[in-house]
């Protein structure tokens, strides 16, 4: 028999401690599990979700409260279709907000003598917009009108940068820096580190970091991480963004490899190319057996050499 689908937290919290409703409540809130009933909580029964609820139930009977975790099939009364709309209604409304609060900044911010402020509101919305999509699990309708207002802000702010902060970024400016990024790296972060080792600065320094909010130091460029110089904006990711950023959109073999990228790292099948499987396959062995984040980069560079000439052309045609 197949698995049950869904994976129920039921639990009973004591009248105190009085913050532990709340804490409770908040920790759902952020793991994207609905309600079903009073104290009932449901999401996809898939291995995350069973980590996240057994972590929170911990929580709960060390604070004198009572929780069990189900695995639930649906037999009568509620269906799988009902579930899955309450998802999609969860979603569309955090995704709504976003939408309200993108365009209300749009309409009433002048992005010229406020630029770090706005700047700053977007970041958080892009972060707070990539985290909802992390638990839209059945596909909410209003994120794509939060994704493309948020795009179009984060358009509006480049549009109003500096020359400096505008400039096609080819030239001496990102040459001689240190690169930092989320440690743990895996496609878009080797992708783009592969980009950038080829086509801006062969010597280009790499350091990893666990911390989403850091700071960086004179010299360095952050890149697909919170608040970084190059990261994901609306529905493209960073090795998008950088061959666009970097003036490279005219190389078609780029332009493939951009592909293949995307549809891993954005899971949403948008270009399909036949490549993608065997290249996710490749990736997830090189994480799997590589821990050291350099290695990492070295190994899946040589992969994206490999990719890149694949999809170039032959001299004469040949």
């Amino acid at each position: 028999m197949d698995a049950s689908p869904w994976l129920f937290l039921i639990h009973q919290i004591p009248p105190t401690p009085a913050y532990l409703r709340v804490k409770v409540w908040r920790r759902l809130q952020r793991l994207g599990a609905v309600p079903v009933k009073n104290s009932v909580y449901v999401l996809p029964n898939v291995g995350q979700a069973r980590e996240d609820f057994a972590w929170l139930l911990r929580e709960i009977v060390d604070e004198g409260g009572d929780a069990v975790v189900c695995e639930v099939r649906l037999a009568g009364g509620l269906s799988d279709e009902h579930v899955q709309a309450l998802f999609r209604a969860a979603r569309d409304e955090d995704f709504a907000a976003l939408a309200r609060e993108a365009n209300e900044l749009a309409a009433g911010a002048d992005p010229e003598p406020e630029r770090a402020k706005i700047a700053s509101a977007v970041a958080r919305l892009r972060k707070r917009f990539d985290e909802t999509a992390s638990i839209d699990f059945h596909g909410a309708p209003a994120k794509r009108d939060a994704e493309a207002a948020l795009a179009a802000l984060e358009a509006r702010i480049r549009r109003g940068a500096s020359p400096q902060a505008r400039d096609v970024a080819t030239g001496e400016a990102l040459r001689g820096r240190t690169w930092v990024t989320r440690s743990g790296v895996f496609v878009d972060r080797i992708a783009s580190a592969w980009l950038v080792r080829r086509f801006v600065d062969r010597e280009a320094r790499f350091r990893f970091v666990g911390e989403e909010r850091y700071r960086p130091a004179p010299g360095e460029v952050r890149f697909d991480m919170f608040e970084a110089e190059f990261t994901h904006e609306g529905d493209r990711c960073t090795f998008e963004v950088l061959l666009e950023r970097l003036g490279l959109l005219d190389d078609g073999a780029l332009a493939a490899v951009a592909e293949v990228v995307h549809d891993i790292d954005l899971k949403d099948g948008k270009f399909g190319r036949p490549e993608t499987p065997g290249v996710e396959l490749l990736l997830a062995g090189i994480a799997r057996t590589e821990p050291n984040d350099e290695r990492r980069i070295e190994r899946g560079g040589a992969l994206f050499d490999a990719l890149y000439a694949s999809f170039t052309p032959m001299p004469g045609g040949g």
